[in-house]
């Protein structure tokens, strides 16, 4: 993979501007947090964290700054403090706003980074965590998650278990300097790339990239696994089923209530319903596990994504003649679909749906809030997802120099990725300049109009040369005959037109 390639899936990586989702278990956090002042709260191997899932880490590379703490809990604006020098790291107390909130004030008073200390110990923690007295110890890492709100935050964040922020925040109360250093990375371990998409049938900003994919799925083959994910919410959770099992939420949510999706349009009583959404979510996931799962490729499943197109509006979105018209171009077979989505569970009974379900689990263990949402190689992807963006970050994944031929030619292209998949070649330079020959071409018709431009005016020097030296010839020659210095300079130094005087004063007259 050229290296012009792995620094522009770089800086995609540090051009976000929309959060998605990121791992949340130890095993696959793949940034780094070491305080390296005082010595004694310096940890072998860095301190247990995790990721924000907003933000832009600079994957690659570490901020290595001096920690200040926060006066307050950062939750009803920036800090106006004067001795802050930035940039620095700033910790803040978890607690009573969101870590959105938190970290955009910490943003505006000049922070390059934040860590959230943690104020609840987890249980799996308890034997060397200090509660205060009454405090239940938590069960659930908490997940530093997007509000929806933190496309405009920039800088990185990490949460720091209570156990190891309370040291740090004692130094800090006794005037100790604290400096930390923060770390991220992106890994591309082998020659093979793992990677996720989460989206919906109603999301329709990445319904492009459902279409072109095949193309890209095509070229990677088996260097490359892909796993579909929907994303849906748990009617359960939000009440759509009363006490009474009862669906109250209507047209969101099938299985009675247990599983919903929002209404594309806003109308509950006409057009796409979320039950809609629901079904379609299901009947994707069918058609990856009979035709995708296995080699982790499914272009059938692309290939339905793209023929669903013409289905992908409010008139056609759930007739059966579409979807089953969509599914045969596709080469995917209706009935083992169909056989597949009742054995599931279904959706019309109270009880589970396995591939529903599963994505409800998964969505929660990963915290995905914002979709669509990507992952390569477990990585989050953030930013607004196109096709360009995911071939870039797929590319990204692998060891270097064992990139497949697509990656190599398309995925360094400044602009028309999608275009050099299907055609084997770049539409700009690698560098994004223009190509040798035009450069040549274009370096001799300069210098050949500068040339012709110095022949002219060489010719023009000559020819006015000979004519003063005509000109002072003739005079000489009149000279030598007689005529006087005036006479002469009368003769051949003024024009015949009527100017009764000249520049020196001498009359035409």
């Amino acid at each position: 993979m050229t290296n012009y390639c792995r620094s522009t899936v770089r800086a995609y990586l540090l051009a976000i501007t929309a959060t998605l989702a990121s791992p949340v278990t130890s095993s696959s956090v793949t940034s780094s947090l070491q305080i390296n002042v005082p010595k004694n709260l310096n940890q072998k191997g860095g301190y247990d964290h995790r990721e924000a899932l907003f933000g832009i880490p600079p994957y690659g590379g570490s901020i290595q700054q001096t920690i200040y703490a926060a006066n307050d809990n950062l939750c009803s604006g920036p800090i106006t403090r004067k001795n802050l020098h930035p940039p620095f790291i700033l910790m803040v107390d978890r607690g009573d706003c969101s870590f959105v909130q938190k970290v955009r004030n910490a943003q505006h008073s000049g922070a390059a980074a934040v860590i959230i200390a943690d104020n609840t110990c987890q249980c799996q923690h308890q034997e060397k965590c200090e509660s205060k007295a009454g405090d239940v110890c938590e069960n659930e890492e908490p997940i530093m998650g997007n509000d929806g709100s933190g496309s405009d935050i920039t800088i990185p964040s990490m949460l720091m278990f209570k156990q190891d922020a309370d040291p740090v925040r004692a130094a800090l109360r006794k005037g100790d300097a604290v400096r930390a250093e923060l770390a991220w990375s992106v890994p591309n371990p082998d020659d093979h790339v793992e990677y996720e998409l989460w989206t919906s049938p109603s999301d329709f900003t990445t319904a492009e990239i459902n279409s072109q994919w095949i193309d890209a799925a095509m070229k990677l083959d088996s260097t490359a696994t892909f796993t579909p994910h929907m994303f849906l919410y748990d009617g359960i959770k939000v009440a759509c089923r009363n006490k009474d099992g009862n669906n109250v939420c209507d047209t969101l949510c099938t299985n009675e209530g247990r599983y919903c999706a929002s209404d594309p349009e806003g109308d509950l009583y006409q057009g796409i319903s979320g039950a809609n959404v629901v079904e379609e979510s299901l009947r994707r996931l069918c058609i990856w596990d009979l035709y995708g799962k296995e080699n982790g490729v499914g272009l059938e499943y692309w290939d339905y994504l793209r023929q669903f197109g013409v289905c992908d509006n409010g008139s056609n979105f759930m007739k059966k003649d579409c979807v089953e018209g969509a599914m045969i171009r596709a080469n995917v077979d209706i009935s083992t679909v169909d056989r597949c989505m009742y054995d599931s569970g279904g959706l019309k009974e109270p009880w589970v749906n396995t591939f529903l379900e599963q994505s409800l689990d998964l969505k929660e263990k990963k915290g995905i809030i914002v979709m669509p949402s990507a992952y390569v190689n477990d990585v989050p992807i953030r930013g607004a997802l196109d096709f360009d963006v995911l071939l870039k970050a797929v590319c990204a994944g692998y060891k270097d120099g064992t990139a497949p031929d697509v990656c190599l030619k398309c995925a360094n292209c400044l602009d028309g990725e999608h275009e050099c998949v299907v055609n084997d070649f770049c539409p700009t330079n690698d560098d994004g300049g223009i190509e040798a020959n035009t450069f040549i071409l274009s370096l001799l018709g300069i210098a050949g109009f500068f040339s012709l431009l110095v022949l002219i005016q060489h010719k023009r020097s000559q020819s006015q040369l000979r004519d003063q030296a005509y000109g002072i010839h003739a005079k000489y020659m009149k000279l030598e005959k007689g005529e006087s210095c005036e006479t002469a300079i009368e003769i051949n130094d003024y024009d015949d037109s009527n100017e009764d005087e000249t520049e020196f004063g001498y009359s035409k007259k």
